[in-house]
């Protein structure tokens, strides 16, 4: 005689089984899950957005960049043209007050290069302070006015200069570094970049990278052009010298390298607060010459 299994049992082996195999299963397609987020994740993380064309970096909404040299009131020996690139320092800190007031927020070069290239938002009414030369006063005078207001600002050091007298030494400027500031190459003696030879570029450039690199521990990657003077042909070299950008004066951008001619104005000396306030509307809020920006 056969005898057959008990219907409960045969449910109970089958209930034994699933228990037993679903794990397996739904411990599979969490790992699957897990495993495609993660990758999914690694590759957000890879991905590199593309650096904007000159074209498009032209098109962009200027941001006020602004270049102060020696902060000390006026000697009797100064002439007439020194007054715009000396200022006193009544003068500085009343229109440093006049930029706080005025509701401008100071950025540095990173933010610019990445809003120039990669259209990356800025704060409401962005502006960049810079110095040039390696000056005690910019030290003494700047640095201690932009800390009233929370205010960070970039630092051109031309290295010939460190530790001489009326001239930052190499403390003052690793303390700037460590504040917050940027500390960025003016070359090596303030030779004119129009006029650089092959030699220059390891005495002018690399040499005073590695100077300032050393002194502050950071990259220094963003560079100021004596006299506001650039050549062209050139500015391709400061890229695969390790610069992500370049600052010059007045003159219009360089249509195919706008990312290496940057435009700042000087705050002339003479200037009001109102003056200087009048100046950054009128200067970056222009439109550009749509057949500038064309080329």
């Amino acid at each position: 005689m056969k005898t057959y299994p008990n219907p409960l049992s045969l449910f109970l082996l089958l209930l034994l089984f699933s228990c037993h195999s679903e794990p397996k299963d739904h411990v599979h397609d969490a790992k699957s899950i897990q495993g495609t987020a993660a990758a999914a994740e690694i590759a957000k993380d890879t991905v590199k957005l593309a650096a904007a064309d000159a074209k498009t970096i032209l098109s962009r909404k200027e941001v006020p960049v602004l270049c102060y040299h020696q902060i000390r009131d006026w000697k009797a020996s100064d002439s007439q043209r020194a007054h715009d690139d000396i200022i006193p320092p009544a003068n500085f800190r009343e229109h440093i007050k006049m930029l706080a007031d005025s509701g401008y927020h100071t950025i540095l070069p990173d933010q610019l290069y990445d809003y120039l290239n990669y259209g990356k938002k800025l704060p409401a009414k962005p502006i960049m302070i810079t110095f040039d030369d390696t000056d005690l006063d910019q030290y003494t005078v700047g640095a201690a006015e932009l800390k009233k207001y929370g205010f960070k600002g970039v630092f051109f050091i031309m290295t010939v200069s460190i530790g001489r007298p009326r001239y930052m030494s190499k403390a003052q400027i690793k303390e700037l570094s460590d504040q917050g500031h940027v500390i960025a190459s003016h070359t090596w003696n303030h030779k004119n970049f129009a006029q650089f030879t092959d030699e220059d570029w390891d005495i002018q450039i690399d040499k005073p990278t590695q100077t300032l690199e050393k002194l502050t521990g950071k990259k220094v990657e963003y560079f100021a052009y004596p006299y506001g003077v650039f050549k062209a042909a050139n500015l391709h070299k400061l890229k695969e010298h390790g610069f992500k950008a370049a600052f010059i004066l007045s003159t219009p951008m360089d249509p195919v390298n706008p990312i290496y001619t940057i435009r700042r104005i000087i705050d002339p000396g003479r200037y009001t607060a109102k003056n200087l306030y009048n100046s950054l509307q009128k200067s970056f809020n222009k439109k550009k010459d749509a057949a500038v920006v064309a080329k």
